[in-house]
């Protein structure tokens, strides 16, 4: 059974909250979990399918978003630029955060 193309989540993972429905695909922080395993992930804070709307206190009780994932990827590269006029001090670091690319395979009410 496939979900009414009105049917999606909120979910929250590492510190962060995504609007997810089935069949999408998206890029989230690094879980433990190897490429191509399924995994699932029980923060749910809203359903919305249709007309029906479950808001969590703060957690929907018994909803759950099924996943698998595609991929482990790096991220945009951010720079971090230290600078002290008439120091002669600079510092420059890059940072690429690791990331999971998931597809999203079901959402259990």
């Amino acid at each position: 059974m496939l979900a009414s193309p009105l049917m999606f989540a909120i979910i929250r993972t590492g510190g962060k909250q995504y609007k997810v429905s089935e069949g999408e695909e998206l890029d989230i922080e690094l879980l433990d979990v190897d490429s191509g395993q399924n995994a699932t992930i029980d923060d749910v804070l809203m359903i919305v399918d249709g007309s029906e709307v479950k808001v969590g206190k703060p957690n929907v009780a018994g909803a759950s978003v099924s996943f698998e994932v595609v991929d482990l990827i790096k991220g945009e590269k951010v720079v971090a630029y230290k600078y002290r006029r008439r120091e002669g001090y600079h510092r420059k670091v890059g940072h690429r955060q690791k990331l999971n690319r998931v597809k999203v395979t079901k959402i259990k009410k």
